[in-house]
């Protein structure tokens, strides 16, 4: 028996269409970075680097890093496919703009064609700070913000050895001042990767403290960004498949730290959360991180791994329905348990107690005096403005005080 569509108006049509394009945001998605993935990839930087056209390559690392022989495996690559390669290797954790002027006066003597950053989100951001002097003059504080690059910049190729910033995936470099060691997010679409290499073997060499620090990190963007104001369906896409791999992998890695399988799960995961971040921008807790690292010299993850569980109760009562799709997605609660907050919130503690990361910023020795000033410059911070719950120095003064 055949059975017959029913009748539909156009004004139902209409009215359908209004009611779908008023639960989709606008988005306006440009994917820029090709990603090649998987254990033993490193051997093909030379044979990527000579594909964009690269005759002479600046090598941006840490030499912390030598010791596990990873800067040796790029160089070694880059120069069996004939290139010419220049290291600079002095860049220091939170790369301040100290570090992009001594990297940017070895590039103009090397007279480069191509940046690989090879390392964390320090050596990448870094290589980016370098690539934004290079090519377009000026000093950091220039581009400060978005869109502020006049001139094309030049191809970079990121290795991230780190699951942690997703920095590869990214259009902005994070520098900071060296007066003042607040942080800058200076970011161009023409400062994007025009490849990420995504390697997780080379991430089998980091510390337990580094693993930790870094994939809490990582979660925080993946959770962040799934509950921005800025949040799109491609966005969250990405936020959300991030959240599945690193909210498995991250316990696995700390336990068994050599498991390759984790640890790619944790940096496909890292870069996800990276490319979420690209196109819905983060929220509170990086907004507070920021003064800590800048006062306490607190390490950057450390300080979101303190501050992540209070932000995201902080912010339950405007994002029941989005923490509930994570809290189901590591079967915490159903979907739609007004719990679910609470519960990530929770989720999320115990991870970082399980990475024997400090809970409380007295851990972390902050000064609780200094929590006024702290809360005057996370407010100035551009993430904050992002979160789903408004803040602004009284609410992030009262996030710094439940942290003590």
């Amino acid at each position: 028996m055949q059975v017959e569509a029913p009748a539909t108006s156009p004004e139902s049509v209409v009215a359908d269409a209004q009611r779908f394009s008023g639960q989709m945001p606008a988005f306006d998605y440009q994917p820029r970075t090709r990603v090649v993935f998987g254990p033993g990839k490193i051997a093909d930087l030379g044979k990527l680097a000579v594909e964009l056209g690269a005759r002479r390559v600046l090598l941006v690392t840490d030499h912390g890093l030598e010791r596990a022989g990873h800067p040796q495996k790029g160089i070694a690559a880059l120069e069996s496919a004939g290139l010419h390669v220049s290291v600079f290797d002095d860049v220091e954790p939170n790369p301040t703009t100290d570090d992009v002027d001594r990297g940017l006066a070895i590039a103009r003597q090397s007279e480069i064609d191509l940046l690989v950053g090879l390392g964390g989100g320090s050596s990448m951001d870094c290589a980016k700070g370098i690539n934004f002097l290079l090519t377009n003059g000026g000093r950091m504080e220039d581009y400060w913000g978005a869109n502020k690059a006049t001139r094309p910049m030049l191809p970079m190729i990121a290795v991230p050895t780190t699951s942690g910033t997703g920095s590869e995936a990214q259009s902005y470099a994070l520098i900071a001042n060296s007066q003042n060691h607040m942080k800058m997010a200076c970011g161009d679409p023409k400062a994007a990767c025009r490849i990420a290499l995504l390697d997780p073997e080379l991430t089998l060499s980091m510390p337990a403290s580094v693993t930790a620090a870094t994939g809490i990190d990582a979660l925080s963007h993946a959770l962040e960004s799934h509950v921005s104001t800025r949040r799109n369906p491609v966005s969250q896409l990405f936020s959300r498949q991030a959240w599945q791999l690193l909210a498995r992998g991250f316990p696995a890695v700390i336990a068994t730290p050599l498991q390759v399988e984790a640890r790619a799960q944790m940096l496909l995961g890292a870069h996800l959360a990276g490319a979420a971040i690209e196109n819905s921008m983060l929220g509170a807790t990086h907004a507070l991180a920021n003064p800590l690292s800048a006062h306490f010299n607190v390490t950057h993850g450390v300080a979101i791994a303190v501050m992540l569980p209070h932000v995201i109760r902080f912010n339950s009562s405007q994002c029941q329905k989005l923490y509930g799709q994570l809290a189901a997605d590591v079967g915490l609660c159903a979907e739609r348990d007004p719990r679910a907050g609470d519960l990530l919130a929770e989720f999320v503690a115990g991870l970082v107690k399980q990475a024997g990361l400090p809970q409380t910023l007295t851990k972390c020795r902050v000064d609780r005096a200094t929590i006024p000033r702290m809360a005057v410059e996370a407010a100035q911070q551009w993430t904050g403005q992002f979160n789903p719950r408004p803040v602004d120095e009284h609410a992030l003064r009262d996030l710094y005080q439940g942290a003590m």
